[in-house]
């Protein structure tokens, strides 16, 4: 599918989340070095953003480190630290090109000083745009996610200022990261893999699931156009019936 392809603005998802897995196994399938095949994922990215800018996508959100990531050979982790470090150099100008803002979720205390703060300052920076935001994963699990909202609510319980019969799933939902964004709509695994692997599980409750067998490195815009065209041929019912999603669509 060409990625000129025009949908209207009420068929695309708002947030698209991609999990962008499949590096290694694309450096080993064309006998790169080690770790290169991490290098060639940092290249993918860009056509990604630049499709889901001009298509008209608000959020789009990728999964570049997980907390299980922590686990992997500490010269892996050392290389994926420096590549996230290059990224966040090498999009602060796109961004200001693109008018995109750009953010970061996950646990920051287990990063670097130089790290937490050169995405502060990209944070910063970028703060004011409104074209898109980009939205990189680092040290991030859902389920930590789920756990730090819950602790904050808890010390508000703790100190008087609230009573656990509030707390409830929408006062909980301020409080996960991206609490201020649209939920989920799209989520992508590439790399051939079933699962989601702790990634926004409280953002992606509702989301349409994607998976494809396209390494990362390999993924393009056009493929995701695709998917972006069967995302707004889907009924989403969200617990309703069809019979019901029909009467209010035709009710419009």
């Amino acid at each position: 599918m060409s990625t000129s392809a025009v949908l209207a603005p009420d068929l695309l998802p708002r947030h698209i989340a991609i999990i962008m897995d499949g590096n290694n196994r694309y450096g080993k399938a064309n006998d790169l070095g080690k770790g290169q095949g991490h290098v060639a994922g940092k290249d993918a990215l860009d056509p990604i953003v630049e499709y889901c800018v001009n298509t008209g996508i608000e959020v789009l959100t990728v999964f570049a480190f997980s907390s299980e990531n922590w686990q992997r050979p500490p010269s892996e982790v050392a290389l994926l630290m420096q590549l996230l470090a290059s990224t966040i150099h090498e999009q602060i100008p796109r961004m200001n090109e693109y008018r995109i803002r750009l953010r970061f979720i996950g646990d920051r205390s287990q990063l670097s000083d130089d790290l937490q703060a050169l995405m502060a300052d990209a944070e910063a920076k970028t703060a004011d745009f409104k074209a898109m935001t980009l939205v990189i994963a680092i040290s991030y699990g859902g389920q930590w996610d789920i756990a730090h909202a819950a602790k904050q609510l808890a010390q508000q319980v703790e100190a008087g200022q609230l009573r656990a019969d509030d707390i409830n799933k929408e006062l909980l939902g301020n409080y996960v990261q991206l609490a201020d964004a649209p939920a989920v709509d799209m989520l992508i695994r590439t790399g051939g893999e079933y699962r989601i692997s702790n990634f926004l599980l409280w953002q992606s409750a509702y989301a349409e699931l994607f998976f494809t067998q396209t390494l990362w490195p390999n993924f393009a815009a056009d493929e995701l156009a695709a998917m972006v065209k069967e995302f707004a041929q889907r009924q989403r019912r969200f617990g309703k019936t069809s019979e019901q999603i029909v009467i209010e669509q035709a009710s419009r």
